[in-house]
């Protein structure tokens, strides 16, 4: 099974190096280019672009990609590159070369180190490189005036007598560790094809007929990991190595329930991740990277709904665990009850990214808002505090989480329930502009609401021609005048909503159409990849087409939502 790099980017688990397609612009030409995705998504990290050369000169190659190598194809030959390591590339060709050019800008260099090896210093990317030819030969063109090269183009050239190259590509940041390279090429490969499979093997079970979807999956969430470094605390499972190149402090969450059940450990670290930078007030920010956490907007506090799930699909999280935790979960609860309050006592957004749902036509009219869904998440993460409370022996906290949490209840129903409808308010008034799926999450309450209640949010789901399709529920109700196919939260299927509603449909009772919406999910995933939202009409995968979040979900929903299990 190979996938297509113009969509699929090439990495491994742990690095901050990725080979993707770029479209070009201005500034760099069309092409397949070594990236360093260190920094966040304002920049797309483009270190070299790579090339198939023959005698010198540029040829046109096909690409294959699998999860443990990427192979350059030409007529003529080939050359293929793997990572033996996280911060290593390692190359090997027949009959051709393949040439890096370096995307330049001010002070960037290359010259001779020592031996065979150039260093390639990329002041712009914030890193250096270690070219070094094992066979064959390595020809650097990087013309010097006064503080930078003007160019650096590095060819590694077919040796004379086998007509082959091999040779490392090495990032570093200080002082450059050679990497060991008595290995063959072949012997490292399989080294690598070894940590793919392991993987792949623990990457949840779903039913045969998406087991073409399990394998991207397992590929992308595998490679789209990055090491812990600088703001980093832990491994952290970026969103993807394509362009959404952070941590997002509600995709996470769906991550780290993939990985519960056969990988707890890297998903306690993926859940705990933005608990380790929380402000003092409770905050926990919007997006993270290595370099820098952002603030401007925060996300919908689904910690304890997500952490609830956790707890009920491993016994691996130890009391240990409970108690790091809960003062961390109490306080992101308390900032928004606290700090987030609108005049009418509700917790509010004030942008739509604090949603998630970031031009959903809830915010048509303006911010702050308050939204019904954010009460629903609040009530379940305090009847979590209430869980965790419980089992650290914490009673009273345990009887004033349950006692919070009724009253939010109560309170949310008089404020939010018109008799119909769930209703979102701006400056106190009911806004009617379009018809989002975004008023209908509180179904994530299940069995808690009250009979009415549930029912009239499950005839609204299952309104023909509103927001169900045959693949799913569309984020605004298709007959919106304000619904778009490729309009983010105004009309494509998401993975956090599927996996949201799916989960409340089951808890309200519903688990027949449930499966239905689950299966309607991975059928469309198994079909159009793991992209990061897709046409609700046609099932096409629409942005980012290797997401982690969707990844994540599909695993979810194949292994715990499309059989009998539920």
């Amino acid at each position: 099974m190979s996938f297509n790099i113009k969509q699929i980017p090439f990495s491994c688990y742990g690095s901050y190096l990725s080979i993707s397609y770029l479209p070009g612009n201005r500034e760099m030409e069309e092409g397949i280019y070594l990236r360093n995705i260190r920094g966040g998504d304002d920049h797309n990290g483009a270190v070299f672009k790579l090339d198939v050369i023959e005698n010198g000169e540029i040829i046109s190659f096909t690409s294959k990609l699998d999860p443990s190598c990427l192979t350059l194809e030409t007529e003529r030959g080939f050359v293929k590159l793997i990572f033996p390591e996280n911060d290593c590339l390692r190359i090997f060709g027949k009959n051709v070369g393949l040439r890096l050019s370096l995307v330049t800008k001010a002070y960037d260099n290359g010259f001779w180190y020592r031996e065979k090896s150039w260093q390639i210093n990329a002041f712009s990317k914030k890193i250096r490189f270690m070219l070094t030819p094992l066979k064959g030969g390595l020809e650097v063109d990087a013309p010097w005036v006064v503080n930078g090269c003007t160019h650096v183009v590095a060819d590694f050239m077919p040796d004379p007598n086998s007509n082959s190259i091999e040779g490392t590509i090495e990032e570093f940041l200080t002082v450059y560790p050679p990497h060991d390279t008595s290995l063959s090429f072949e012997e490292e490969h399989k080294r690598v094809h070894t940590r793919f499979s392991k993987w792949h093997k623990n990457t949840l079970q779903v039913p045969e007929e998406y087991n073409n979807g399990r394998k991207l999956a397992a590929y992308i969430t595998w490679s789209s990991v990055v090491k812990q470094e600088g703001m980093l605390t832990r491994p952290a499972m970026y969103m993807s190595k394509n362009w959404m190149t952070n941590i997002w402090s509600w995709d996470h969450c769906f991550n780290a329930m993939a990985l519960t059940k056969n990988n707890p450990d890297l998903a306690w670290d993926q859940l705990m991740i933005f608990f380790d930078v929380q402000d003092e007030n409770g905050m926990l920010p919007d997006y993270m990277n290595d370099q820098f956490a952002y603030w401007n907007c925060s996300k919908p506090p689904i910690h304890g709904w997500a952490l609830s799930w956790m707890l009920k699909h491993t016994d691996q999280f130890s009391r240990e665990k409970l108690n790091e935790i809960y003062v961390p979960l109490s306080k992101w609860t308390r900032w928004y009850i606290n700090h987030r309050k609108s005049y009418h006592g509700f917790p509010e957004y004030q942008h739509g990214n604090d949603s998630g749902w970031d031009n959903s036509t809830v915010f048509h009219k303006g911010i702050p808002v308050e939204s019904p869904d954010l009460c629903a998440f609040l009530i379940l993460q305090m009847q979590t505090l209430g869980y965790i409370a419980q089992e650290l022996d914490l009673q009273e906290e345990k009887q004033n989480w349950k006692e919070a949490a009724e009253d939010w209840l109560e309170k949310m129903i008089a404020y939010f329930w018109n008799g119909e409808r769930f209703v979102a308010k701006y400056s106190g008034e009911e806004i009617d502009t379009g018809d989002s799926l975004l008023l209908f999450m509180p179904i994530v309450l299940g069995d808690r609401l009250p009979e009415d209640v549930r029912k009239k949010l499950i005839d609204g789901l299952k309104e023909k021609g509103r927001f169900l399709t045959e693949h799913g529920l569309a984020t605004e109700s298709t007959r919106s005048p304000y619904y778009l196919d490729d309009g983010y939260w105004r009309g494509p299927i998401w993975a956090p909503t599927t996996m949201l509603l799916v989960d409340g449909l089951v808890a309200a009772g519903e688990k027949a159409f449930a499966r239905e919406l689950a299966l309607k999910y991975c059928d469309m995933a198994e079909k159009n990849g793991m992209a990061e939202n897709f046409n609700a009409v046609t099932g096409e995968g629409l942005r980012d087409r290797a997401f982690t979040w969707t990844s994540s979900v599909f695993l979810i929903l194949g292994s715990e939502y499309s059989g009998e299990k539920i």
